[in-house]
């Protein structure tokens, strides 16, 4: 390991000490909220002091309900004390999203409200510096514990251009690498180039695909830490539709990406009864100056009906294709010792889908890259609606200073507890 890297860790460490104490001083602004909502899910016991939910997991593993009762929650940053930060939507109306502190207490988690009025919020993360970032149309903020102030890094009055945001597409999600750098979606404008349902031109390049500031890429920001100065940007790869799910190995540094493919292709090709099973979702191991296909193919190298003189054999194909429409929102790889050794380090997708194969929690073997080598195993499944019971809407899944995994969902407006409690007696 290079002096430069654990002069970088020995700052990411201390940042996250110096948040930590700033918490602990209790100076946040905002009321306690108390949860008074409908419960969304019957109660069917205990989970790790929780109340339990109905839900299939391997044995030994419960779900617990940590708080309810938000508009949209999206993402999702554990704190070392054991407290949540989560980014509440709002809807899709701009503007209506709120980020939220869930404290932890001897009886459960209290809501506290931090920010509102926000434009969509999304990603959450904690920045090397202890600060939490948080992706917002067009740009990401932060702020400190201490004093929720916003300071804008991308977009606004930054210094930093926004990121496109028109069209069907405007969310941020982004991660920070090892070393702190910044990898940042820009999603498609359209579903495949297509624009008020009119088919592009096969002969040409899809226009939201060029120029400086193309659609459906990631970018990275060069950072400069302590400060957290945000520097010059590229497009780092390409032919990405959306690229919400990202995540990134904390010792490869390799940048996996959760592909959510097109939608209704059935209608683009003659016979095809429905889209149920095409195209399939994506895991795509991101390279630099790599094009990965979108608009023009999918799957493994299948011409898209709208360009079919595409040459799939110019862009890269995906590590690992996923179900169709499962629709990859939160990613993450295991970090923690509380899930028996055969998950450690499994990388963790939520399935957000509402299709057949979606609502789960997934975890997949990785090689020591971090790259995708065995089967799908479910977390959790068997989340279909039923009596009294909604279908599951997981969002974003992150790994607790505990080991337990925490998941959002949107639709139900619930923050879920994954916990390993030891396998039950026979």
């Amino acid at each position: 390991m290079n002096q430069l890297m654990i002069s970088h860790r020995l700052r990411s460490a201390a940042g996250m000490k110096r948040a930590y104490c700033l918490f602990c001083l209790c100076l946040l602004a905002g009321p306690v909220i108390a949860q008074t909502t409908k419960n969304v899910y019957p109660n069917t016991g205990i989970c790790a002091g929780l109340p339990k939910v109905d839900l299939a997991t391997p044995a030994g593993f419960c779900v617990g309900v940590v708080a309810q009762g938000f508009k949209f929650p999206r993402g999702i940053a554990p704190l070392p004390n054991g407290d949540l930060i989560v980014a509440d939507l709002g809807g899709w109306t701009p503007n209506k999203g709120s980020v939220w502190l869930l404290q932890r207490t001897a009886s459960g988690y209290k809501k506290r409200q931090l920010l509102d009025r926000i434009d969509r919020p999304h990603g959450v993360a904690i920045g090397p510096d202890g600060r939490v970032y948080i992706g917002v149309v067009g740009g990401i903020f932060r702020f400190n514990l201490r004093e929720p102030k916003i300071e804008y890094v991308i977009g606004e009055n930054s210094g930093i251009a926004a990121t496109p945001s028109s069209g069907r597409h405007p969310l941020t999600s982004f991660v920070f690498d090892r070393d702190g750098q910044l990898f940042v979606n820009v999603g498609s404008e359209s579903d495949n180039c297509d624009k008020d349902d009119v088919m592009p031109d096969p002969a040409r390049p899809c226009a939201e695909t060029t120029g400086r500031e193309p659609r459906g890429v990631i970018r990275k920001y060069a950072m400069q830490w302590p400060e957290g100065k945000v520097g010059a940007w590229v497009n780092f790869a390409s032919g990405l539709r959306n690229s919400i799910a990202l995540a990134a190995h904390p010792e490869s540094k390799l940048l996996l990406q959760g592909e959510n493919s097109r939608d209704a292709i059935n209608r683009r090709i003659p016979g095809m009864a429905n889209d149920e099973d095409q195209p399939h979702d994506e895991l795509n191991v991101i390279e630099s100056a790599q094009n990965y296909g979108w608009p023009y193919c999918y799957d493994n190298g299948k011409a898209s009906p709208e360009f079919p003189g595409a040459d799939c054999s110019r862009y890269r194909k995906p590590a690992l294709l996923l179900p169709a429409h499962v629709a990859p929102l939160g990613m993450i790889y295991y970090s923690g010792n509380a899930f028996p050794a055969e998950y450690k380090g499994n990388l963790i997708i939520a399935y957000h889908g509402y299709r057949k194969y979606g609502h789960r929690i997934v975890a997949i073997p990785v090689d020591v890259r971090g790259v995708p080598n065995g089967p799908t195993r479910d977390l959790i499944s068997n989340w279909e609606p039923r009596k009294n019971q909604p279908r599951g809407t997981p969002v974003d899944v992150r790994t607790g200073a505990d080991g337990a995994l925490y998941i959002s969902e949107d639709r139900n407006g619930t923050i879920l507890k994954l916990v390993y409690e030891n396998p039950p007696p026979r």
